[in-house]
């Protein structure tokens, strides 16, 4: 299968996934609005999903990937077979105490770590402490299924990993179509999405455990036992966790310090759903997609196959990412409105503060798609203690950003540390590549890259004067399809303008990336 291929398969779950996230998003903003209920469920659940993150997607693509590849290339598939069950019989036993842990923990951890500003608010922190007490096994599912979707990668198979994350967003708006037809109030709202998180949990789970089983892994519980291989992936997969989690990190801090103010923590939350789906459908993409094929190429001493993978992968990401950039940054208000501006959001008049947070992102997203495509050059090395350093480096600048801005500026002083954190990550990450001699950036790259920017920047001032031209269809007060259609003009617009200008200037040649998806791994 070819690159391009691979990238798309992904891609194409994950857009599914994010465009059903999109209308989760809008029927919770319509149902919950930035109020209480809605701080309270965002809060909660960005907790296990942190974890998630951190102890899930982050270490298992870090870590078990390289070396479940490494099993296959010298022991075959039995030999990955054992492997697996090995990591699978520590893991389960280590989830199963976590989880039991958290929940007893959970009003301390609520109270000082996930949201302590809800803390004056009993009937608030009593509710996120409900909601957070249901939704926490979801981490155990989706940890356990985040290893059998490394499983299936490895073995190029990525449809059904990429494809399983959508059934928690169907699950979530069968609840909010329930709601509305029943009539619930927001609280039953939220204990609905609770337990439509944890269900989502478990039918992903089943979803990868089958597609392993009809890859040829059927793995058996086994006594959990500390051999060298799990040893190995442990000393790999704790840096690993911090650093493929960065993102989530930021976000947690993020939502523990804005749950000081009213709608700051929802506000947040909308505002990244927006720009996950650029980074989602192309970050993620390239990062799960790289790292076993770069792992691979390594592992076969072709360095000239890594370097051009390492090249393709960047300039495909920022072909992408920086238009997406420059239009959301742009277009803010206008996505906002036409996305949520309905039932409760539009009563609590959200819409410039979801947008300015949106356009702040927006700024920081490429550095955010940067670090997925840099990071598997120290992955599929076994590096993770160099990547794990930078990310504790740029925590340690959103949190002091963060705790500057959010007093005065409010949860945009938030975006803006995490967009900051995100460029100085993506930086140390390249200088150190360049240093080592990892990363041999070819002329194309060097060539297209700057006049990408320049197109960039011609479709951002084409979409700024358009906005100026469409302002009366895209006023709060205009009719909703009057909105969409003006909206929908200026996105379909500025895309033209810009492949236009990407390919005219030469930013992009169609022959190249003709021939560079068609290349084989």
């Amino acid at each position: 299968m070819s690159l391009a291929k691979k990238l798309a398969t992904v891609a194409s779950g994950t857009l599914m996934s994010r465009v059903l996230g999109f209308a989760r998003e809008m029927l919770m903003a319509a149902a919950l609005g930035t109020g209480p209920v809605a701080d309270a469920f965002y809060a909660a659940f960005q907790f296990p999903n942190t974890f998630r993150r951190l102890f899930a997607e982050g270490a298992f693509n870090a870590a078990f990937v390289p070396l479940f590849a490494k099993e296959i290339e010298q022991n075959g598939l039995d030999g990955a077979r054992r492997f697996s069950e090995e990591v699978f019989g520590v893991l389960f036993t280590v989830l199963l105490v976590v989880t039991i842990a958290m929940e007893l923990a959970m009003p301390v951890l609520i109270a000082t770590i996930v949201a302590p500003g809800f803390a004056d608010d009993p009937a608030q922190f009593a509710l996120t402490k409900s909601l957070a007490i249901i939704m926490f096994p979801y981490l155990a599912c989706m940890s356990l299924a985040a290893m059998m979707a490394g499983m299936l990668n490895s073995l190029r198979r990525y449809f059904a990993a990429a494809v399983a994350p959508v059934f928690l967003n169907v699950i979530l708006i069968a609840v909010l179509a329930a709601g509305w037809q029943q009539g619930w109030d927001a609280t039953a709202i939220g204990y609905g999405l609770s337990w439509g998180v944890l269900a989502a949990g478990v039918v992903q789970l089943a979803i990868v455990w089958i597609a392993a089983r009809m890859a040829g892994i059927k793995l058996g519980f086994t006594r959990p036992k500390m051999t060298p291989n799990v040893r190995r992936l442990l000393v790999l997969a704790l840096p690993a966790a911090i650093t493929g989690g960065i993102t989530q990190i930021n976000q947690l801090i993020g939502t523990a310090i804005a749950s000081t103010q009213n709608s700051a923590v929802s506000s947040l939350a909308l505002a990244d759903r927006v720009y996950q789906l650029p980074l989602g459908v192309v970050g993620i993409a390239v990062a799960i997609v790289l790292l076993p094929e770069l792992a691979r190429a390594l592992k076969a001493g072709d360095m000239a196959e890594a370097t051009s993978l390492q090249n393709r992968s960047v300039e495909f990401s920022l072909f992408l990412t920086l238009p997406a950039a420059a239009g959301l940054f742009v277009l803010a208000e206008p996505v906002v409105r036409v996305l949520y501006e309905r039932g409760q959001f539009a009563a609590n008049g959200s819409t410039p503060l979801v947008a300015a947070v949106l356009a702040i992102f927006a700024l920081g997203l490429p550095a955010f798609v940067l670090i997925k495509a840099f990071t598997p050059g120290y992955f599929a090395r076994e590096d993770t203690r160099t990547p794990m350093i930078f990310a504790s480096l740029s925590v340690a600048l959103n949190i002091a950003i963060a705790l500057l801005l959010f007093p005065r500026i409010g949860a945009p002083g938030i975006a803006t540390a995490s967009a900051a954190a995100g460029w100085l990550n993506a930086a140390m990450l390249l200088a150190v590549l360049l240093r080592r001699g990892h990363w041999q950036s070819d002329r194309g790259l060097v060539k297209r890259l700057p006049r990408l920017l320049i197109a960039t920047l011609i479709m951002g001032a084409a979409l700024w004067y358009g906005l100026r031209w469409f302002a009366p269809q895209l006023a709060s007060n205009s009719a909703f399809i009057d909105q969409v259609w003006a909206l929908g003009l200026l996105v379909i617009g500025g895309a033209a303008v810009y492949i236009l200008a990407a390919f005219g200037l030469g930013g992009a040649d169609l022959g190249i990336i003709r021939r560079s998806v068609r290349r084989k791994a």
